[in-house]
């Protein structure tokens, strides 16, 4: 099948065939069939059950389901836990007692268990314009775009060191290190020689001039599977409901996923440029599956005015505290005591 609209928006012709698909995320695919029946098939990431449709020219017409592959199970690398990169790091003087699950408790994870189909808190408002990313390699400069800040073609987020911040009990574990994992199908995909969709694939159908951030917002996906907390940055909604955004203003918005999970973060009203390494082609995106110990990173054009939801799209992380609302003013307003206290959740 042939990709050529992601979130309902074009992006270059990708072949391919199986698409890890988050929740509230779309694709538009062009399928040529021949005269035979064709099984459309979909399967929870944990493979717990699946479903199946058929896509034939003629009524009656069935075609064979799939066998089912075996469950996969998450090791310490997909949960970031990279023991390769922590150097000659002595981990039997490490004490994992307390807040963080041991490693015993970690290791062949049954992913099944999870239900899931799929900035430290003092950097939020940081003023990254002033940082200078070099000018594209290679690339013809468009006229009047100001370059400074923006990703050259062909690079991604780098290997990132955590910060000192956890994030307190909200949050079981912080991984020693995050990084891009756009180029990865994601856990238990990949290896039986079907080419799966990964978002490095994405590509703009048309290139568009981008302006450089003003600033940029880092946001950390926390929280605790033993206590079934789930935050922002170690604090749930009612704890922590606005981000403030102001209008005009470009924003370069990084998530750092600290969690064990995948989590499907969707923001309302506008737009987001995945920063996907493919320059002034890269694509606009109402939902990005986040996977653990990754950051990720995005660009938001603030055009629209208003409280815009920002959220996890597993409603019942949402539900307990992994949602925001993105405040959007014009320049110079503040916002009322009583109208910022109604966005508190009460009782």
């Amino acid at each position: 099948m042939t990709v050529v609209q992601v979130n309902g928006q074009h992006v270059q012709p990708v072949e391919t065939d199986e698409i890890r698909m988050g929740i509230a995320e779309t694709y538009d695919v062009v399928v040529e069939p021949g005269d035979r029946a064709y099984t459309v098939f979909a399967e929870a990431m944990d493979r717990s059950g699946y479903a199946r449709g058929t896509l034939a020219p003629r009524v009656g017409m069935t075609a064979p389901v799939p066998e089912r592959r075996e469950r996969p199970s998450l090791t310490m690398m997909d949960m970031g836990m990279d023991h390769g990169a922590m150097g000659g790091m002595d981990h039997g003087s490490m004490d994992m007692s307390g807040g963080a699950a041991s490693g015993g408790a970690m290791a062949g994870m049954d992913h099944g268990a999870m239900d899931m189909p799929a900035s430290d808190a003092s950097m939020e408002g940081m003023d990254h314009s002033g940082m200078a990313m070099g000018a594209a390699s290679g690339e013809m400069a468009m006229p009047g775009v100001d370059r400074t800040g923006l990703r050259p073609p062909g690079t991604i987020p780098e290997v990132t060191p955590h910060g000192p911040d956890d994030h307190g009990k909200a949050n079981a574990m912080a991984p020693m290190q995050t990084r891009s994992r756009l180029h990865e199908p994601g856990v238990g995909l990949g290896d039986d020689g079907r080419r799966v969709l990964v978002y490095t694939d994405l590509r703009a159908l048309h290139p568009e001039p981008r302006r450089a951030p003003d600033r940029e917002i880092e946001l950390h996906l926390t929280g605790n599977m033993e206590r079934y907390m789930w935050g922002i940055n170690g604090k749930t909604y009612a704890e922590e409901p606005l981000i403030p955004m102001t209008l005009g203003e470009r924003l370069r918005l990084t998530m750092v996923n600290d969690t064990m999970m995948n989590h499907p973060m969707h923001l309302h009203g506008m737009w987001m440029e995945l920063e996907n390494g493919q320059g002034d082609y890269i694509p606009r995106v109402h939902t990005i599956v986040v996977k653990p110990a990754e950051r990720v990173s995005l660009l938001v054009e603030v055009d629209a005015l208003g409280p815009w939801a920002f959220h996890c799209h597993i409603l019942y992380h949402m539900d307990l505290g992994m949602f925001r609302v993105a405040m959007v003013q014009r320049p110079g307003e503040t916002l009322p005591p009583e109208l910022a206290a109604s966005y508190v959740p009460q009782g």
